[in-house]
């Protein structure tokens, strides 16, 4: 079949063409707020966002299952053999994986800086050490690795467009968001990672709020102050979409939207979460199918990135 990547008609063959449905398949069963937002891109950008996707989920994937640390060490090691792969040409559109052969589809038809993909390894492989963090540095580091990469690869397969005031900037925003959404993450699912024994939020923080008992029951640790976490928590997060939001005017419409509606949903969570911090002791808090498709269509209409550049022009600040 053939295909439109900016401007230039190509031809994908069967199996390429395979690959990226099984990615989109994925995509589709694994990540709904991200599924819901791609859906927003074009054909061929939608293609390469779902291979990312795959490709990650099998990082992830292994970093959350039941292996021994060994074992799981020697599996994302040797998923970074098969990135090395990619990175050098050597996948052939027969390869059996299907998930290298549309990785390596979009790394030739888009600027993908691969590395960051090496990062996610590298940020999973923490998990898998049991890593804490004492500062919000320490976490950030550790956010940069799992979000804010995916946000630079991103951001390769959205483009920039030409002339776009502080482009140059494009970059950092885009890990910027990226740290926004895992933040977001983390405190979504701050009762769930307690019960795999992992804690991400920074130990200054906890023992600030008197929360270092952590979070193994459906009630905040007693005596603690655990909507004051919250709530600090959630200002922070604010703060980095606030600036990873100036990415938005320098993508076109429909990029623009995709990455809108995916932080926009997560916008909405951080609400929810601030109205009853307590929430996310007693479940994942999540946003229904009707308020997603009102995200998705402002995200559409580009009322965001018009209200940043309007905001950035009278103030120099998003």
């Amino acid at each position: 079949m053939t295909r439109t990547v900016e401007g230039q008609t190509t031809y994908m063959s069967a199996p390429v063409q395979a690959a990226y449905s099984y990615c989109e398949a994925v995509t589709g069963q694994q990540a709904r707020n991200f599924a819901y937002g791609i859906r927003l891109l074009p054909h061929e950008k939608r293609q390469a966002m779902s291979a990312l996707y795959a490709f990650s989920r099998r990082v992830d994937d292994i970093g959350d299952g039941e292996l021994d640390p060994e074992t799981k060490r020697d599996r994302l090691e040797s998923t970074r053999e098969l990135l090395g792969r990619v990175r050098d040409g050597a996948v052939d559109e027969d390869d059996t994986d299907p998930v290298a052969v549309a990785l390596a589809d979009t790394a030739r038809r888009f600027p993908l800086p691969l590395g960051g993909l090496d990062e996610l390894i590298d940020g999973v492989l923490m998990d898998v050490r049991g890593a804490t963090y004492e500062t919000w540095d320490d976490l950030r580091t550790y956010c940069r690795c799992v979000a804010g990469a995916i946000g630079r690869l991103s951001l390769g397969v959205f483009g920039t467009e030409p002339g776009a005031p502080g482009v140059e900037r494009a970059s950092e925003y885009a890990d910027t968001l990226g740290l926004a959404l895992q933040l977001t993450n983390i405190l979504r699912d701050v009762r769930e990672d307690a019960a795999n024994g992992r804690t991400y939020l920074p130990a200054d923080d906890l023992a600030k709020f008197g929360c270092s008992a952590g979070f193994h029951r459906a009630t905040p640790p007693p005596g603690s102050d655990f909507a004051g976490l919250v709530h600090f928590e959630v200002r922070r997060a604010r703060a980095l979409f606030a600036e990873g939001y100036r990415l938005l005017p320098m993508l076109d419409r429909r990029s623009g939207a995709c990455v809108a509606a995916m932080a926009g949903i997560y916008r909405r969570l951080l609400d929810r979460i601030e109205r009853d911090p307590e929430a996310v002791l007693r479940g994942r808090v999540s946003l229904p199918g009707h308020e997603k498709a009102y995200v998705a269509v402002r995200g559409l209409s580009g009322f965001d990135a018009r209200h940043i550049q309007r905001r950035t022009a009278r103030t120099g600040r998003p």
